[in-house]
């Protein structure tokens, strides 16, 4: 490899590590050229990308005094302490208590070590010196000797008190990776040959070419095989560019977008939707209810209408569902459980045709957490209102929305809903399987009647993560959220 191929940076760096006889750490780098480490380890990355050097990396355990440690070397141990006022005739608990913080750690420590009995003096507790205790301060305690080794770097005398000190949390155990940067045989090849350090433009800028100091001097060349790094621009997370896909595709066929708010009365969440008040989903292990506020006035004239539809179907021809309505139940407030409770709203304010309505927002559900639920999750919803809608073109909309989406193997089954009738499930191929992909159908009577609605709603409510987990090629719908920073930067701009 040619010396114009290589920058000032890497020469300095080759040359460090010929003069260290081929091998060196980045530190031994840095002292001999005087580069700062990201310069060291950027020039190393691009010297192993050519050939010329390796890396090796190796995780060692170390350890460290820490500030009880330090403590221990300018103060003494506790027991050392104690054992010393014990000698010098302190010895009851009440006077010993006056003189040091640390006398219950110390008491513990003097009888671990067989330096000193309790005995009682007087009615009083009281600290009496073994025979060791007596001997034990005249000479130096191995737990200092191991503390100043530890602080200086030395070797350490005693592997057992190391262990006590680290359990006291006087020393503490790091680790840390050593890194070895050593010369291939071009590269020593290369250092042996004589590298001319030169004053050379790397980067032309506006003030060389206004000084005219760009015509003293050479430029280094560019070398078009030379390694580079991938670069990844920021860009929004994946659900971000789906939402903004799914945004685009509905308005693009003619939907105008509503928001709502995450916390709702039931009354709006489920009784206007006609779910039953004993329906599963209302329960607590189902759906997140709010303890502040506990309960949310509703419109009372709109309650009683509703009331009725669900106890005797009212004006609309059902039977309902048979059972006394509940007001307090109505009030409860939740989190809301799809963003069907916009539409449904939206329907209420404007109960004249026509309207073709989307949302797209997050909903809460008490699911158990696996591959393909959890219990926050965005939720697209839509509506179509108008004269002579009919469930051929509900799913002629949704086909033509999954196509623009880009998918191709879909299919619709019947299913059930509690609004709406007939009803039926949205599913996509997935892991050579079917997956549903969300509910649709047209609203029954008891949900639209009370509302002063006369013509056929068509109502979609579709997953956007499940969505996602096809068309990001993603096994697992926790995925999603891990933040997976190598991941995230290998996704493709939806």
């Amino acid at each position: 490899m040619g010396e114009e191929t290589l920058s000032n940076t890497e020469k300095q760096v080759l040359l460090a590590l010929n003069e260290h006889g081929g091998r060196a750490t980045p530190e031994e780098v840095m002292q001999t050229t005087d580069l700062e480490m990201v310069k060291v380890m950027n020039a190393s990355s691009w010297l192993q990308s050519k050939g010329l050097v390796t890396m090796h990396e190796e995780l060692r355990s170390h350890y460290q005094i820490t500030g009880e440690g330090k403590r221990f070397l300018s103060r003494g141990l506790p027991e050392e302490n104690v054992l010393q006022l014990v000698l010098d005739g302190v010895a009851d608990f009440a006077s010993l208590q006056k003189k040091t913080d640390d006398l219950g750690i110390a008491v513990g420590w003097l009888r671990r070590k067989g330096w000193c009995d309790i005995q009682r003096r007087d009615g009083e507790k009281a600290l009496v010196p073994t025979e060791d205790g007596e001997k034990a301060l005249a000479s130096p305690l191995p737990e200092k000797a191991v503390l100043q080794a530890v602080s200086q770097g030395r070797e350490v005398p005693d592997e057992q008190v190391l262990r006590e000190l680290v359990q006291r949390g006087a020393v503490e155990e790091k680790e840390c990776i050593v890194r070895t940067i050593m010369l291939t045989e071009r590269g020593r090849e290369a250092a042996a040959a004589g590298l001319e350090i030169t004053d050379e433009i790397v980067q032309l800028t506006p003030q060389l070419i206004r000084s005219g100091e760009w015509r003293k001097k050479e430029f280094r060349p560019y070398d078009v095989r030379a390694f580079a790094p991938a670069a990844f621009p920021g860009k929004r997370h994946p659900l971000m560019q789906l939402v903004e896909r799914i945004r685009r595709i509905f308005v693009e066929m003619g939907f105008t977008e509503i928001t709502g708010g995450f916390v709702e009365s039931c009354f709006w969440d489920m009784d206007v939707l006609f779910i039953p008040q004993d329906h599963p989903a209302r329960d607590m292990q189902d759906t997140f209810y709010c303890s502040h506020p506990a309960s949310m006035e509703v419109d009372k004239k709109l309650l009683r209408t509703i009331a009725r539809v669900h106890e005797n179907g009212g004006d609309t021809g059902s039977q309902g569902w048979g059972y006394t309505f509940s007001p307090r139940e109505a009030e409860r407030v939740l989190l809301r459980t799809h963003t069907t409770v916009n539409t449904i709203r939206y329907l209420a304010h404007n109960p004249e045709p026509p309207a073709k309505i989307f949302s797209i927002g997050k909903v809460f559900r008490k699911e158990n957490i696996d591959s393909t639920h959890l219990p926050e999750f965005y939720q697209v919803e839509g509506i179509v209102y108008e004269e002579d809608a009919d469930f051929g073109e509900l799913i002629g909309i949704l086909h033509q929305f999954y196509a623009k989406m880009g998918f191709r193997e879909l299919r619709f089954r019947p299913s059930y809903y509690p609004y709406t009738e007939p009803s039926m499930d949205v599913e996509a191929r997935w892991q050579g399987k079917w997956m549903e992909l969300g509910g649709s159908g047209i609203f029954r009577p008891e949900v639209t009647e009370p509302l002063g609605i006369q013509h056929p709603v068509l109502a979609w409510g579709l997953g956007l993560e499940r969505m996602a987990l096809n068309m990001l090629d993603v096994q697992d719908i926790r995925e999603l959220y891990l933040s997976d920073i190598q991941w995230l930067q290998r996704q493709p701009l939806l």
